[in-house]
C-alpha cells in the first residue's frame, strides 16, 4: 500500500509591510516639528470647518472615553466628517503615549483628537505618512473603516 499524505491548508496572514505604530510615530514628530499638528477635540473641529482639504489624517484616541457620551458623539461626527472628506482616520489605543508624542514637555494636551495637515506643496511628501495611508486603505478594503494602531514603547 502507498502512503498517502494529506497536504494541510496553511491560513498565513501576510506580513505587513510596515509597522504602523513606528510609522504613526515617525509622522507625528515629523508633522509637529513642521508645525502641521492640530491637537485637541475642538481645535480639530475648527480646522476641519475652516479648511477640510488640508487635514491629511486624523487619529482618534480611545482612551478611558467609553464613558463619556460627549466623546463618543464628537468622535462619531469626526468619522463621519473624515470619510466623507476621504481623510484617513485610525484609532490610537493609548492615550499617555500619544500625549508624550504631540504634547510639549511635561504638559498633558486634550490628545483625545489630533490632525496632520498637509506638507506645504513645495516640500517631499512625509514618507511615513504614505505608509499610513496605505496601510487605511488596506483596512476599508476589508471593511475596517477605523483601524486601531498600538503606539511603539519609548
Amino acid at each position: 500500500m502507498g502512503s498517502v499524505s494529506i497536504a494541510k491548508e496553511k491560513h498565513v496572514q501576510m506580513p505587513r509591510m510596515v509597522n504602523e505604530g513606528e510609522s504613526l510615530a515617525e509622522a507625528l514628530l515629523s508633522a509637529k516639528a513642521e508645525g502641521r499638528l492640530t491637537v485637541g477635540v475642538y481645535e480639530c473641529a475648527k480646522i476641519m470647518n475652516a479648511d477640510p482639504d488640508s487635514v491629511s489624517f486624523c487619529l482618534l484616541a480611545t482612551d478611558d472615553f467609553e464613558c463619556d457620551i460627549a466623546l463618543q458623539i464628537h468622535f462619531t461626527l469626526i468619522q463621519a466628517f473624515c470619510f466623507d472628506n476621504d481623510i484617513s482616520i485610525v484609532r490610537v489605543n493609548d492615550l499617555k503615549r500619544l500625549n508624550a508624542l504631540v504634547g510639549a514637555k511635561g504638559q498633558l494636551e486634550d490628545a483625545h483628537c489630533v490632525l496632520i495637515t498637509n506638507p506645504a506643496e513645495d516640500s517631499w511628501e512625509d514618507p511615513a505618512l504614505e505608509k499610513l495611508h496605505m496601510f487605511c486603505e488596506e483596512s476599508r478594503s476589508y471593511n475596517e473603516w477605523v483601524p486601531e494602531i498600538t503606539l511603539p514603547e519609548r
